[in-house]
């Protein structure tokens, strides 16, 4: 099935060899590859009732690019997982696949191949690779005290559309349309990276929950200040604080580097641990995936 569904996109400039045999082949000219890799479930990362196979498809490809991005890499390749009761429609298939595929045209990425298996649950696991270019990565570990932390993309959007979709308010389109399908600032890698950046993230779990990996990989405090957080009109703070999915990205910066416009300062890198808002905690924010 997937060989079906991938056989007919098109490969970027780093495929010698797509779907269709053993092992697809893809150049990485670094000699490195930055990998990672999302699972989602049907009833606990999606309903189709709520989402189309379509949204599911650029939603699941979305996530992992991000990952990819928020290492300062370019994202060439993508390897997907493919579980499904045999009862599915193949055209609920044919249209992930066709989600995947537009996604991963925004940055150039290539779907190379994966495998199909029965389950009882629609299950989509997705492996992305990127090049580093002959850089080093932007990982979580470099922020000192005295950087400034800014926000590139949508935050609480996500949420808010959750939100919508549940029943709990009634909220704008906009923000349904975020949560079924993210739109990562995708040259926010590249961008941060021109800036200076110390540290980079993908905002998947919520701002605060994200940036304390941040923390603790510093082994530093980071203080946010809420009258700096942007707001859209529509999302409650909280949501943009802990709200998940959005895909954003969150990074620390020398505080003598300007920033252009695109990028919030929300906060900065202080002596300590953890992540406060306005000097105090954030009790219970971000997802937690195994629901505790």
């Amino acid at each position: 099935m997937i060989a079906r569904l991938t056989g007919r996109f098109p490969q970027g400039p780093l495929v010698e060899l797509g779907p269709g045999d053993d092992a697809a082949v893809v150049r990485a000219p670094d000699g490195r590859y930055a990998a990672t890799m999302d699972l989602l479930v049907e009833g606990r990362h999606f309903r189709t009732d709520w989402s189309s196979a379509y949204d599911v498809g650029r939603k699941a490809a979305a996530q992992n690019l991000a990952d990819v991005v928020a290492m300062g890499a370019r994202p060439t390749a993508l390897l997907v997982g493919f579980g499904a009761p045999p009862s599915l429609e193949v055209a609920w298939a044919e249209a992930l696949g066709d989600g995947l595929r537009d996604e991963c045209a925004l940055v150039g990425a290539s779907i190379v191949g994966g495998d199909t298996v029965g389950a009882e649950a629609i299950t989509v696991a997705v492996t992305a690779l990127g090049d580093l270019g002959g850089r080093p990565p932007l990982t979580r570990t470099g922020a000192r005290p005295g950087d400034v932390v800014a926000v590139r993309g949508r935050l609480g959007w996500a949420a808010t559309g959750l939100a919508g979709l549940s029943g709990a308010v009634e909220v704008p389109e906009r923000f349904v349309a975020a949560h079924r399908r993210p739109e990562p600032p995708y040259a926010a890698g590249e961008e941060a990276r021109a800036l200076g950046a110390t540290a980079l993230l993908d905002v998947s779990d919520g701002l605060v929950q994200d940036l304390g990996h941040l923390a603790r990989g510093g082994g530093v405090g980071i203080a946010l200040a809420s009258a700096l957080v942007p707001l859209d009109e529509g999302v409650a703070l909280r949501d943009a604080l802990t709200g998940g999915e959005d895909h954003a990205f969150a990074g620390t910066f020398p505080a003598d580097r300007p920033l252009p416009p695109e990028w919030r300062v929300v906060g900065e890198v202080v002596e300590g641990a953890g992540v406060t808002v306005d000097g105090g905690r954030v009790e219970r924010g971000g997802w937690d995936h195994f629901g505790r």
